[in-house]
């Protein structure tokens, strides 16, 4: 199937949580990148790498510190991507393989939440945006216009979702080149970065939070790769999603590490209408607050369209269900943004502390589902999953894999003693001087105890298993 014109683009997609047959598949690997990269080009990357230099950091060791995080992140989330392809179905629904088909709803719930506090923390700084592109004050409205365009594209899906990541990859480079020139421009940079010595606990945090911005894309990043032909090499996937992703997130950080060194307070405050004084002219801060908009709607629309997948999947666990009405779809998505906006809306006025928190959160409840997700599609079924046991509580999977279930929580608990949270600081992180390094306990001890049981227990098939109705024939065994 291929796109004829603006009908095929704005139709609204059919397939949801079921297999993307081979006659629907399209596109190449090229997608991935200018998806991924205009969905880190955006607003809230920039505040993700400024809150480094704002919790201690100097920027120098702040951008490093980064960037090993995005490497390292970024490896993780494209081996999520790569599975795409190969199986043809959205990344949460691949889960049940490893956590039974009613299992799965554990992490999904946690996932749900993710997409929900991300929704809400990109609405209100997009909101502000908006309010300054139109000259009004009420942050309503601001809120209202972006919800109802995130809503628009995430309803209609799949295509339309990629032409906007190409969009907003083409913007974001114009408009953050433009920003950075002008930052170097009314600033001296040069003098606010390397004035601060190593200090191992805010390293530590500038390489979780690195990590954490790429890791959280791994419960739903597979969802925009599994319309590529099935043919699509693996390895093409994973850096074309690696590439435009860690680009994308450290080309916004470091603006973000750059721009909290040299302005402080005057960017905290207000970081929407920092850039918009930054920009210059009036015409040109339109163009900025534009570019915010479109970045902080790629990424928002990722939100919408990742969590109404995988409140579905957590429904048709249940009910067994693969497929939904185009009139039920758009009921869940229209919820889900509702509920981030009115979210965004009681948003607290600590924007940038409670982001961080949210974020290192996030890490402790997702590294484990990452070890989990990977050492069993790539080490122990060797990509050799029965699609149609996914949907059947009675089937190969079962309905709760109990022994993975156990796993996950013992590494989500094993995190506990390393957290350097607001509310609660291990007694180990202490000891290291306040970092945190709980993300890096949660995948190495994760892995260290699912691996041997999962190799007692698991019961991969001989080869990948389609069903009958995709008009597939597997090629590897």
């Amino acid at each position: 199937m291929t796109t004829t014109g603006s009908e095929d683009l704005l139709t609204p997609e059919r397939r949801t949580i079921d297999v993307v047959p081979d006659n629907e598949r399209h596109g190449t690997p090229r997608s991935q990148f200018t998806l991924w990269f205009g969905a880190n080009m955006q607003i809230t990357a920039v505040v993700d790498g400024a809150l480094a230099v704002v919790f201690g950091a100097d920027a120098l060791w702040a951008i490093i510190g980064l960037l090993l995080g995005n490497v390292f992140g970024g490896v993780v989330m494209a081996l999520h991507s790569a599975q795409g392809p190969r199986m043809g179905l959205p990344q949460m629904i691949s889960s049940r393989a490893q956590f039974g088909v009613k299992g799965a709803v554990v992490p999904l719930v946690l996932v749900i939440l993710m997409y929900l506090g991300f929704a809400a923390t990109g609405t209100v700084l997009a909101g502000q945006a908006v309010n300054n592109m139109l000259h009004v004050e009420n942050p309503v409205i601001g809120i209202v216009i972006f919800g109802a365009l995130t809503a628009f594209v995430a309803v209609t899906g799949y295509r339309l979702i990629h032409v906007v990541g190409r969009v907003a990859t083409v913007i974001g480079i114009v408009g953050f080149t433009y920003l950075t020139v002008r930052l170097f421009a009314e600033y001296p940079v040069g003098d606010f970065v390397g004035v601060i010595g190593f200090d191992a606990a805010t390293f530590l945090l500038a390489i979780s939070l690195g990590a954490g911005w790429q890791l959280t894309f791994g419960p739903y990043v597979a969802d925009y790769s599994r319309y590529l032909p099935r043919s699509t090499s693996e390895r093409t996937t994973f850096w074309s999603t690696f590439l435009g992703s860690v680009l994308g997130s450290q080309w916004a950080m470091t603006f973000g590490a750059l721009v909290a060194a040299v302005a402080g307070k005057s960017f905290l405050a207000d970081q929407v209408g920092f850039l918009g004084k930054l920009a210059g002219p009036a015409v040109l801060a339109f163009c900025v607050y534009l570019v915010i908009v479109v970045g902080k709607l790629t990424v928002n629309v990722l939100n919408a369209y990742g969590g109404f997948m995988s409140i579905l999947t957590t429904v048709t666990a249940f009910d067994g269900r693969s497929q939904i009405s185009t009139r039920a779809r758009t009921l869940y998505i229209v919820g889900f943004v509702g509920v981030s906006m009115l979210i965004a809306l009681a948003a607290s006025a600590d924007f940038l502390d409670n982001f961080k928190n949210f974020v290192l959160v996030l890490l402790m409840v997702f590294t484990p589902w990452s070890a989990i997700n990977l050492i069993d599609y790539y080490l122990i079924s060797k990509e050799r999953v029965d699609l149609p046991a996914l949907y059947d509580p009675n089937g190969r999977y079962g309905a709760w894999n109990v022994p993975a279930l156990l796993c996950y929580g013992l590494g989500v608990l094993a995190q506990i003693p390393f957290l350097a949270q607001k509310l609660y600081t291990g007694p180990i992180t202490h000891l290291l001087g306040g970092a945190d390094i709980s993300w890096i306990v949660g995948i190495v001890f994760t892995g260290a105890i699912y691996y041997p049981i999962a190799r007692r227990t698991a019961n991969p098939p001989a080869r990948m298993i389609y069903p009958t109705h995709t008009e597939m024939v597997d090629t590897r065994s």
